[in-house]
């Protein structure tokens, strides 16, 4: 396992968050619905595999920026932020 640390102030820190979920996919009827395992209450839907994963996709990136923001309330602008890469 390779980690890698980067230290930045919160002020200029702009790079989106990458990174890999599991999307189980079923289907139901007519439609496809997905779950992710790793981030709770991210769901998606759609007539295809495909739309319904984008669904998931954009469910997750809504919730991981949801939950960056109310981690990141309250803290002090001289606090530093570091960047820990999981690969």
């Amino acid at each position: 396992m390779l980690i890698s640390k980067h230290c930045t102030s919160i002020s200029r820190y702009t790079r989106p968050m990458r990174n890999e979920f599991t999307a189980v996919i079923e289907r139901d009827g007519e439609w496809f619905i997905a779950w992710s395992p790793e981030i709770p209450g991210a769901n998606g839907q759609g007539h295809s595999v495909e739309e319904c994963r984008e669904s998931l996709g954009a469910a997750i990136q809504l919730i991981l920026e949801d939950r960056r923001e109310d981690g990141l309330r309250g803290v002090p602008k001289d606090a530093l932020r570091e960047t820990v890469t999981v690969q």
